[in-house]
This record gives structure tokens, sequence and C-alpha cells, in this order.
């Protein structure tokens, strides 16, 4: 099929950086955060490296790379597509916070 690309799902968690220009998860004001879900796109530039790369939505929110999987074509307008990644990555400890909220989401 013609125009077919390949879609992946990814699970991550919003960031802001903190007065140093490091990256720390996005909290709410009990201090709890949430993780979402993206693909990639027909324009989505730039690639997927590893957990922990830094993207940016549509909306121009900065997201953190948690998870991803594959998704089938067919599938990919079940997720909001992403605009770009980056080369950019969160330091380990955020991205091991988010990681333990992944795993306690899926219990």
């Amino acid at each position: 099929m013609k125009g077919k690309y390949a879609v992946s799902q990814y699970i991550g968690v919003p960031l802001e950086t903190d007065d140093s220009g490091n990256y720390q998860i996005k909290r709410d004001e009990n201090g709890a955060f949430k993780l979402h879900s993206w693909r990639t796109g027909k324009h989505t530039k730039g690639k997927f490296k590893c957990l922990g790369q830094v993207f940016i939505t549509e909306n121009n929110l900065m997201v953190a790379i948690v998870q991803d999987y594959p998704v089938a074509f067919k599938d990919r307008h079940d997720y909001t597509p992403l605009q770009r990644f980056t080369n950019e990555f969160v330091a380990d400890d955020v991205l091991e916070a988010a990681t333990k909220e992944l795993k306690n989401q899926v219990k």
C-alpha cells in the first residue's frame, strides 16, 4: 500500500525545566503526574533512539519517552501524533520515576 509507514506508540511523561534548565516531570499541585500516549505520524521529524528521549507534541509540550510499542497501521488513529523527536534526554532519575509510575498503573 502506497504511503504506508511504520507506526509506534510512545508512553510519555510531560516535562518542564527547572531553574538550571534541567528537565523535570511536570507535576500537579499534589505532586502527582500522569503518563500519556502519542504515536509517530507521517510527518513526524527525527528518529526514536532510546527510552528517556525527549519529543515535542503538536501542542509544543516537551515529553520524555517511558515506553514504546509497535502499532498496526490501521490502528494509528487511536493515538495522538507527535511533532518531532529531539536529540535531548532526561536524567536517569526522571526516567526511573516515570517508569515506576508506569509499572504502578499496569498493576
